[in-house]
């Protein structure tokens, strides 16, 4: 049953990664409906403030640097907030050991929910579900994540770029610190999709404008130079397929609930990051330099939908 007092102060802590951000959105829906009246505050690290500012389950937001353990200006700053906000439950979905030692440090009178010692989930989001449940918080929505909430209205980016519906979005890049997760022929697979009617966009990072402009199709770019997340999203909920690596913006299209398909080497399964859910699954093989081109776009075509050719 959802707790109704009004005096709840409620903190959940997710520092990130910004796909682990977007996976969890069905928990902190989850633990929303269980807290119905409470302010609920996020503890999240300074660059997913202005995302996690919309949505619709977080009242308040507080940036975490998290300090070096030497800085202890910043520990002391740190300490005096949480010890101010005087919250009375703390939902740890970060779980790692800077969270365990905060609970320690910080909240040793709140209720707290964090996952078993020992306890390693098949992936974030059955992990979550674990947590809760366990808790005796029910978590319908923890495995399906809908991140609607991030997508503005792309017509006016897509007009400016001059893409025609049906689009395929491909997203070609990933963290910097993860080369070997790039499929190498994006370039190749959007010739092929151009060559069958299809328009097909990328929308790149800052560090991946260079990496999009080869390849063939519509480079979104956007006011700013590149789009932020909330275009981003836009973009990615107006595709008719995407088709990513193992990085966040593929986890965005997967929680809008897009038809897409998810790229997976030998870095981490398919199954443990969570990503495949409705229409958006994956391809997990030994070695990506050895998917060719073709069995990417024959997994694409038997969901294509038939070209509209409008604007």
């Amino acid at each position: 049953m959802p707790m109704p007092h009004s005096n709840q102060k409620v903190l959940i802590i997710k520092h990130g990664a910004f796909g682990d951000i977007v996976q969890a959105d069905g928990a902190f829906r989850d633990i929303r409906a269980y807290h119905p009246q409470a302010e609920i505050t996020l503890l999240t690290t300074p660059p997913f403030r202005r995302l996690m500012s919309r949505s619709p389950h977080i009242d308040r937001i507080i940036a975490d640097v998290r300090p070096s353990f030497w800085k202890i200006r910043d520990w002391l700053a740190l300490a005096s907030t949480m010890r101010a906000e005087q919250f009375t439950h703390i939902y740890d979905l970060q779980k790692s050991d800077r969270s365990d030692l905060y609970r320690r440090l910080f909240f040793r009178s709140a209720h707290w929910n964090g996952r078993k010692p020992g306890y390693q989930p098949p992936s974030a989001v059955s992990g979550y579900i674990t947590q809760l449940t366990d808790a005796g918080i029910p978590a319908p929505h923890s495995d399906k994540p809908d991140v609607s909430w991030m997508a503005d209205d792309a017509r006016a980016i897509l007009a400016e770029g001059a893409v025609r519906r049906p689009y395929v979005a491909l997203i070609p890049g990933c963290s910097a610190k993860h080369p070997q997760k790039r499929w190498p022929y994006y370039a190749e697979l959007a010739q092929a999709l151009i060559s069958l009617g299809y328009d097909v966009v990328t929308a790149p990072g800052p560090d991946e404008i260079e990496l999009c402009k080869r390849i063939p199709g519509h480079t979104l770019l956007g006011p700013n130079g590149f789009l932020n997340w909330f275009e981003l999203a836009g973009v990615l909920k107006d595709a008719c397929f995407v088709v990513g690596n193992d990085t966040g913006p593929s986890h965005v299209a997967s929680c809008l609930d897009k038809p897409g398909l998810a790229l997976f080497g030998p870095h981490t399964s398919a199954a443990r990051t969570g990503i495949c859910r409705g229409e958006f699954g994956a391809i997990e093989v030994a070695n990506l330099a050895e998917l060719s081109v073709q069995t990417v776009l024959d997994a694409i075509l038997r969901k294509l939908p038939a070209q509209e050719n409008s604007v």
